[in-house]
């Protein structure tokens, strides 16, 4: 591994990871004086304290600070990254070492993550996420946030297949710093150097009056304080017993936490159109920045929850390659909540080619009341298997186009799921005892781990049948005719 081209973190970033243990530290100090002080054995002002008392207390705190001091100067000094053509790098640790690398061409989104005192030093972290890898491969933190936004854009360059078609920008001055400590040529002046932030076009914003609407119609918290306080209101009525209304304090606690969490992750989101993809904002205390390019999608889906089509509000998810089930629950978001014309101006960054020609027609059959004889495109589950599912069989179908395969399903929330077919996995068809007498199959399609699951239910085991054949046959055909993962290169080649 060379030793040219390191540079190093922002010098601040060790107290922001760490300001805990600084917190802590002060925090049980000040109790131990305060306790020793309403115990009577010092007086409460410290600075009144005998000589002999006095000199041994400042001296551990004058160690103490030093240690901590000492250890945030190592830990800055021996945290480096480098980026070249092949791969990211960073190797931090003091007395253990650790060195961690991906490889470009493996990355399959970059984080921009701004935590509450990261933003008031204008400082951010990178969090790379890697095909296969479950969770963050690793982060890189802190750099100032222009930095931050230069090199994403610049790794998400290389990672779409375009190399030496950037423009060299001034250096960092904390890049040059640490060349100049080092003796070495500075990242930012590669072959092939970092990119300016590329241009965004918001295309879907959502207003806090509907974000705040969203959340108290969220389904999981009247669920929350249904299942917890509706009892407990019935037993204090039906026992004349008004004490009993005190249990209602966690099912208070409950939904301030969850419609809390709902508006610290939504607030301000933002969704932005990018040569690198689709670029999301959002966060009130931790405020953070993503990037998908469209060759990581693996699954989408369009859902409208019961209370929230009252209004006309939609939400899109996805299954993103490299973020695992854990992340997926957090930032597979793509659009939190939206009219029908922001879903109509997300899909098309994320599916730039649905394989029909008027795919709006599409998915608003896909998302209203359609009767079973409809006599749409969509395969639907047969009349006979109704009673398996009374509220939903006249829902459940799919359609396949030329470039994807479209799910639709759901009755209180109605949802329409697009599976590219190079992006589906395998193929799986499932019938159990009941479905065979029925005559029904379900067909699943295999996708990374994520929020989506793309499933067609309760089909005619001729149709079921049909569908796994057909569709392991076009997901093996498109994967060799296509490989959106240099997806900026397969642009230019249709230009």
């Amino acid at each position: 591994m060379t030793e040219e081209n390191w540079n190093r973190v922002h010098p601040v970033s060790p107290f922001v990871r760490g300001w805990v243990l600084v917190a802590g530290a002060i925090y049980i100090y000040v109790q131990n004086v305060l306790n020793s002080a309403i115990d009577g054995h010092v007086n409460s002002n410290i600075f009144a304290l005998p000589t002999e008392v006095l000199w041994p207390v400042v001296g551990i705190a004058a160690a103490l600070l030093t240690v901590i001091v000492g250890g945030f100067y190592l830990s800055w000094r021996f945290t480096q990254y480098q980026v070249t053509d092949e791969h990211v790098r960073v190797r931090t640790g003091v007395l253990f070492r650790q060195n961690r690398q991906a490889r470009i061409d493996r990355v399959q989104a970059i984080d921009i993550v701004q935590p509450l005192l990261a933003r008031i030093f204008g400082l951010a972290e990178l969090k790379f996420e890697v095909a296969d890898s479950g969770d963050s491969a690793m982060s890189l933190s802190y750099l100032k946030y222009k930095d931050a936004q230069a090199l994403r854009s610049a790794i998400l360059t290389r990672a779409a297949g375009l190399r030496n078609q950037t423009t060299t920008p001034a250096p960092s001055p904390d890049a040059t710093l640490a060349a100049n400590e080092t003796g070495a040529a500075s990242s930012y002046s590669l072959e092939n150097p970092l990119t300016e932030p590329v241009p965004e076009t918001v295309v879907a914003t959502t207003p806090v009056g509907r974000l705040i609407g969203s959340s108290l119609l969220n389904s999981t918290l009247l669920t929350v304080v249904g299942a917890i306080a509706v009892p407990f209101i019935v037993a204090g009525v039906w026992l004349n017993e008004p004490i009993t209304l005190v249990a209602l304090v966690p099912a208070g606690l409950s939904a301030g936490a969850l419609l809390w969490s709902e508006l610290n992750k939504g607030f301000a989101f933002t969704a932005s159109s990018t040569p690198d993809g689709l670029r999301l904002k959002y966060g009130l205390t931790d405020t953070s920045h993503q990037t998908i390019p469209p060759g990581r999608i693996q699954a989408i889906r369009v859902e409208s929850p019961w209370l929230w089509r009252l209004f006309g509000w939609h939400r899109i998810t996805a299954n993103v390659a490299g973020y695992g089930l854990d992340n997926a629950v957090q930032r597979s978001v793509l659009l939190r909540v939206g009219t029908l014309d922001d879903v109509y101006a997300v899909l098309p960054i994320v599916l730039p080619d649905p394989g029909t020609e008027n795919p709006r027609a599409v998915l608003e059959k896909g998302l209203q009341e359609v009767p079973a004889e409809d006599g749409s495109d969509f395969t639907q589950t047969p009349r006979r298997a109704a009673w398996l599912s009374p509220l939903t069989y006249k829902r459940q179908g799919y359609l396949s186009t030329d470039t994807s395969i479209v799910i639709r399903g759901g009755r209180l929330n109605r949802h329409v799921t697009y599976v590219p077919h190079e992006r589906t996995q395998g193929v799986l068809l499932q019938q159990g005892p009941i479905a065979r007498r029925v005559g029904v199959a379900d067909v699943e399609l295999a996708s990374t781990m994520g929020m989506v699951r793309a499933r067609v239910k309760q089909m005619d085991v001729k149709d079921a049948r049909h569908l796994f054949l057909m569709q392991a046959d076009k997901a093996a055909t498109a994967r060799r005719l296509h490989d959106r993962n240099l997806w900026l290169i397969e642009e230019q080649h249709h230009e």
